[in-house]
């Protein structure tokens, strides 16, 4: 069975690059991406950059509020397929 664990995440879309810019003071983490907030598309490249950062399935990876937010908490499940 993996760990499961909930980030939070502030998305900030229609950057240069998608990456990672810092670590706000209550642990939520501020991650720029460079899709646009239309149609799902900085959710999901959001899950794809985790999905690759943290070395996990895309399909491991859930946003459980915010999806239509700038801040989300998302959950990780390690070690499941």
């Amino acid at each position: 069975m993996g760990e499961t664990r909930v980030i939070k995440v502030k998305v900030i879309p229609k950057s240069p690059k998608t990456e990672i810019v810092g670590t706000m003071g209550d642990g939520t983490l501020k991650i720029r991406v460079a899709a646009p907030p239309e149609k799902g598309k900085a959710n999901a490249e959001l899950i794809a950059f985790l999905a690759k950062h943290y070395g996990i399935p895309r399909a491991n990876i859930d946003i459980l509020t915010g999806e239509t937010s700038h801040h989300k908490q998302v959950r990780l499940r390690a070690g499941e397929s």
